[in-house]
C-alpha cells in the first residue's frame, strides 16, 4: 500500500494520483504539483488514502508544496489572461479565414507556453496563426485539436442521468463503442437514447459489455429450440442479467409464452441471436453506424 492524494486541476475534471511526500494536506487545499508538462496548481479531491501500489501507474509524480500566496495570485492572473488570449485568438482565426473552433486556452502554471484546443472537420493548416499569436501574446503557442468527444470533456456538463459527466469526472481514456454493445444489452437503437452529449455513442455502454458477453455465452440465442418441462419451444426473448429466457410454445395448436431460467432447459438447436421485430428505423440505424463510424476514426487519429 502507499499514501497517496487526488488532485484535480479543473472542474470538472478528471483526478490525477499523486505522492503527498511528508506533506498533510488537507481536502480542498491547493497545492503545486510536478507532471509531464512541468510545475501544476490544482485541488485536493482525495486526502491522504492509502491505494494499492499494483493499482498506481508508476512512477508516481509528487506534490511539491502547499500552495502559499503568491502561486494563487500567478494561478488567478493565468485565469484572467486566458480569457484575454481566447479573444485575441478568436480575432486571428478570423483574420486568417480558418473553418476552426477554439474551445479552451491554458496557461501553463509556469507560463512556459499557452495551449489552444480546437475542434475542426478536416486538418488545418495553422502555421501562420501560431506565428502570429507568438508576435502578440510573446510566448510559445501551441494548437491542439481534439475530438468532440474531448471537447465536452473540457466543457462539462450533466449526461441523462443527471450526473456529471463521466469524462468530466473520472474516466481517463475514452475507449470505442459499437450499437453491438446496445443490441447485445437489449437497448433501444434510439440515437437520442444511446448518443451522448458530445453526439457520439455513450462511454457507459461500454462499463457492462464484459458481464453482458459472458453471460450471454451461456445463454441460449434467439430463435433456439429448446425443450422445457411443458414441452419443445423456441427461445424468442432474453434477460441476460437475470439469466432467464421467454419460450414460445405449442399446444393443441394454441400459443402461449413462458419464462424460464436458463439452466432449467435443454438447447436442442442453435439460434440465430436475431430478433423476431426490428424496432429501429433504417434512418436512425444509418445514423448510428455513422457515429460509430465517427468514433472509430477519432480513436485511431490519437
Amino acid at each position: 500500500m502507499k499514501n497517496i492524494v487526488g488532485v484535480r486541476f479543473k472542474r470538472p475534471g478528471k483526478i490525477y494520483f499523486f505522492d503527498p511526500g511528508n506533506l498533510k494536506i488537507n481536502l480542498g487545499e491547493n497545492v503545486i504539483v510536478e507532471t509531464a508538462m512541468g510545475e501544476e496548481y490544482g485541488e485536493i479531491a482525495i486526502a491522504g488514502r492509502e491505494y494499492p501500489e499494483e493499482k498506481i501507474v508508476n512512477p508516481l509524480k509528487k506534490v511539491i508544496r502547499i500552495a502559499t500566496e503568491a502561486d494563487k495570485k500567478r494561478y488567478e492572473d493565468n485565469k484572467k489572461k486566458e480569457e484575454k488570449a481566447k479573444g485575441i485568438c478568436i480575432e486571428k482565426i478570423k483574420k486568417h479565414k480558418l473553418d476552426m473552433n477554439l474551445i479552451d486556452v491554458e496557461y501553463k502554471f509556469d507560463n512556459s507556453k499557452i495551449v489552444f484546443y480546437f475542434t475542426a472537420d478536416g486538418r488545418i493548416d495553422f502555421r501562420e496563426l501560431v506565428k502570429d499569436l507568438a508576435s502578440v501574446l510573446k510566448n510559445r503557442i501551441e494548437l491542439r485539436q481534439i475530438g468532440v468527444r474531448d471537447e465536452i470533456k473540457r466543457v462539462g456538463g450533466n449526461g441523462m442521468c443527471g450526473r456529471e459527466l463521466c469524462c468530466c469526472s473520472f474516466l481517463g481514456n475514452f475507449e470505442t463503442v459499437s450499437i453491438k454493445m446496445a443490441k447485445e444489452q437489449n437497448i433501444s437503437l434510439n440515437p437520442s437514447k444511446i448518443a451522448g452529449n458530445c453526439g457520439r455513442l455513450m462511454c457507459c455502454l461500454k462499463y457492462e459489455q464484459e458481464v453482458y458477453e459472458e453471460k450471454l455465452a451461456r445463454l441460449p440465442k434467439m430463435g433456439a429450440i429448446v425443450e422445457t418441462e411443458e414441452g419443445i419451444g423456441e427461445v424468442c426473448g432474453v434477460e441476460t442479467l437475470k439469466e432467464k429466457i421467454k419460450v414460445k410454445l405449442v399446444e393443441n395448436d394454441e400459443t402461449f409464452y413462458k419464462k424460464y431460467d436458463a439452466k432449467d432447459v435443454k438447447v436442442l438447436k442453435e439460434g440465430t441471436g436475431d430478433k423476431e421485430e426490428i424496432d429501429t428505423n433504417e434512418e436512425d440505424l444509418k445514423e448510428l453506424e455513422n457515429l460509430e463510424e465517427l468514433d472509430r476514426l477519432e480513436n485511431q487519429e490519437e
